[in-house]
């Protein structure tokens, strides 16, 4: 989205099926200035983008316009007399079944008063039935349907059909009505609008559990007094102070004191870690047994724990591609619908049946039909699996990202960082006898004095507090190495490859580096180019793989999902490292570029690329890649270029990732075929007098709930 673009997301309500959805983004789509809209039936959201001059109360007047509401999230919430409504319904409605239930169980005829059906009937049609009708006009005005208009022609025909019967000098059995059947109907078709609502409010169980992390106040220091104040009264630099047990206001780094930490709810690590002065602390994790003071670093949207809910929140709301379908399905099924109805009361009256049994039989078409498992097929199970994500330190970033997670074939993993632990040690130093190993390890430091990189961090604790000289005019050469000034004389650190293009003969050091390379470890050459030119050292570094780093490469191939790690290492290196792992393939001595060139080469043979990053240097490749997977203990601009964030520095949350994905998809799928054959079988039965309405009725109300019953099963999703 473009700096000058604006965004907005509205809680919209009245919303029933599919098509009501697909109506209100035709809407919404038609306002100057729209680029996007996009409604979300299962989370009752719209989320508009488009210029500035999209305005929020254009968007809701459009949304009233077409016959809904938008609800304010401020607003206190209404009490929910649905159920109570619905057990009156079912007080009246069960006279009027009893007759059935007496005759099915002993045989015998049993009737009510006529009048007195319509008495009991009355009530339920048009007091629990009125949403329908509400519903239906709304569709009517707008030239769309939606499943209130079914309901409300179905349950309209029976209750029309029981008082044309009644009439006097009626042809019709003035004991033989069906103000059962039409209030059945509405009392089964609202229930389970009722348990479906409540279950939609399980599919949002993770963004409410993250919403839940926020403590409402925080203790700070500030002018020497410790005060009690609001969360939103918490600024950038205060100190704050958390006792044991208590949630940590904000992101901050520890001042003072040790504790553990539990940041189970926000990277999905179930044990607590360690932590100690210096150490960056989550907003909305538990401190352990220790006090805490913590310099606050960001607060409010800036915080690690505002991005999650954002990104869970974005992700829930977005359509997946897979979707498409079921939108162009539910976009002409209410009038495909209708018809089918008239043919089947036009059918049925010439083949002869009366008009009786040829209307309840339209009417059990109309009931039957369900667009509403066909809406909530894929957005529930959606929610949910990005649900289940974050609660495993998973953050799926948008229902596209999950869905091209479940078509990945082959994985790319950058090595530093992300399979090993990111802390090399310097392990050896061999010189050319122009220099001791101390002073060329004084030279090289001074050389990385101003950078953040791995290697410069290994050099420095090699070092210890040694001094060091002054360099100037610092330059970094990405992925090769670094140059600069020391005491008139220019000096590099950095590949072999690098040493090779500035004319710096490399072969005295090269059986040491090759013997280095052998036994796993990164080498660099340290060399003066100017005045004179000579060749001082060669480094070996070695980075610990990660524990979890072997066992993700195995429950990758147990998906049948191929690995490959793409590096700037040493081909010796990196190909020990790649045969300890099991890889099954890698490519060393890469620059930044070079990992973008090989992703672009094996999608070019087929292969659904993931790339798997933390650093800078990573962005492009994960951009380039079918899905970025970054870790979140690397850089923020790696983050924010890939489709997942894997909250922990874990390697098996990569496959975790794509096993998730799959098990959405799967649901997706398993959803989707259950709303399509629920209507197939379900139309033509009710169409040739295979289903009442009374049982089309309950079997459409179920259908809703079975689709999301369904995705809810994710939340019990582990890996295997």
């Amino acid at each position: 989205m473009t700096a000058s673009a604006t965004e907005y997301r509205l809680k919209v309500s009245g919303m029933t099926c599919a098509a009501c959805a697909t109506r209100i983004e035709k809407v919404l789509r038609r306002l100057p200035g729209v680029a996007t809209a996009d409604v979300n039936l299962a989370s009752e959201e719209a989320l508009v983008t488009g210029s500035a001059q999209v305005t929020r109360s254009a968007i809701q007047q459009a949304v009233e316009k077409a016959g809904y509401g938008v609800r304010d999230d401020k607003a206190a919430p209404r009490v929910d007399h649905e159920g109570w409504l619905i057990l009156g319904g079912a007080a009246l409605t069960l006279p009027l079944v009893a007759p059935m239930i007496i005759e099915l169980v002993t045989g015998g005829m049993w009737m009510l008063d006529p009048w007195v059906q319509l008495a009991l009937a009355l009530p339920v049609q048009f007091g629990l039935g009125l949403p329908f009708y509400l519903g239906a006009w709304r569709a009517i005005r707008g030239f769309s349907g939606n499943m209130d208009l079914l309901v409300a022609i179905g349950t309209s025909a029976a209750f029309g059909l029981s008082l044309f019967m009644m009439a006097p000098g009626s042809i019709g059995n003035p004991h033989h009505l069906y103000f059962e059947s039409a209030a059945v109907i509405i009392v089964l078709v609202r229930l389970g609008k009722w348990l479906e609502k409540g279950a939609k409010k399980r599919t949002l169980s993770a963004l409410s559990a993250l919403n839940a992390l926020w403590p409402a106040r925080a203790r700070v220091r500030r002018d020497g007094a410790e005060i009690d104040i609001p969360l939103q009264q918490l600024a950038t630099g205060d100190i704050a102070l958390v006792r044991a047990g208590e949630r940590i206001p904000a992101d901050g780094k520890i001042l003072r004191g040790e504790s553990e930490i539990d940041e189970a709810l926000i990277t999905g690590e179930s044990r607590p870690r360690a932590a100690a002065i210096g150490d960056k602390v989550i907003g909305g994790s538990v401190n352990g047994m220790g006090a805490l003071e913590i310099q606050i670093a960001a607060v409010g949207a800036e915080t690690t724990l505002a991005r999650i809910i954002r990104m869970v929140t974005a992700a829930q709301g977005a359509k997946a591609p897979i979707q498409r379908l079921a939108d162009r399905v539910s976009a002409v099924f209410v009038p495909v619908v209708l018809v089918i109805a008239a043919v089947t009361l036009t059918g049925w009256l010439l083949a002869g049946a009366g008009i009786e049994t040829a209307l309840i039989n339209a009417v059990a078409v109309l009931v039957i039909a369900c667009p509403c498992a066909l809406g909530l097929a894929t957005p529930a199970a959606i929610m949910v699996g990005v649900g289940a994500g974050a609660k495993h330190g998973i953050l799926i970033r948008d229902a596209a990202a999950l869905e091209t997670a479940g078509d990945i074939t082959l994985v790319a993993f950058d090595k530093t960082g992300t399979l090993t632990e990111g802390k090399p040690r310097v392990v050896g130093i061999q010189t050319t006898g122009s220099s001791d190993e101390k002073s060329a390890l004084t030279l090289a430091t001074a050389l990385q004095a101003g950078s953040t990189h791995a290697l410069a961090e290994a050099l420095r604790a090699a070092n210890g507090n040694a001094a060091l000289p002054d360099a100037r005019n610092a330059r970094v050469i990405a992925g090769r190495g670094v140059a600069a000034e020391i005491d008139a004389s220019q000096y590099i650190l950095g590949t072999a490859k690098m040493l090779t293009e500035m004319g710096v003969d490399t072969s005295a050091l090269t059986p040491a580096a090759a013997q280095f390379a052998q036994d796993g470890a990164s080498v660099s050459y340290l060399a003066q180019i100017s005045p004179a030119q000579r060749l001082i050292a060669v480094f070996a570094f070695a980075d610990q793989l990660k524990a979890s780093a072997k066992p993700a490469i195995t429950m990758l191939h147990e998906l049948g999902v191929q690995s490959l790690m793409l590096t700037g290492d040493n081909q010796g290196a990196a190909a020990k490292i790649a045969a300890e792992l099991g890889l099954d393939d890698v490519r060393a001595e890469l620059l930044p570029d070079d990992k973008t060139h090989a992703i672009d080469d094996l999608q070019a043979k087929g292969a659904k690329v993931a790339m798997v990053g933390d650093g800078v240097n990573d962005a492009p490749a994960l951009a380039a890649a079918d899905l970025g997977l970054a870790m979140a203990t690397g850089t923020d601009v790696a983050i924010e270029t890939a489709g997942i964030a894997l909250m922990r520095g874990d390697p098996a949350l990569v496959p975790q990732a794509i096993g998730l994905a799959r098990a959405t998809k799967r649901k997706i799928k398993e959803n989707l075929a259950w709303a399509f054959i629920f209507n197939l079988l379900g139309i033509p039965l009710a169409a040739f007098g295979y289903l009442s309405p009374i049982i089309a009725g309950g079997a459409m109300a179920l259908s809703s709930v079975a689709v999301i019953t369904n995705a809810l099963t994710l939340n019990r999703w582990r890996f295997r």
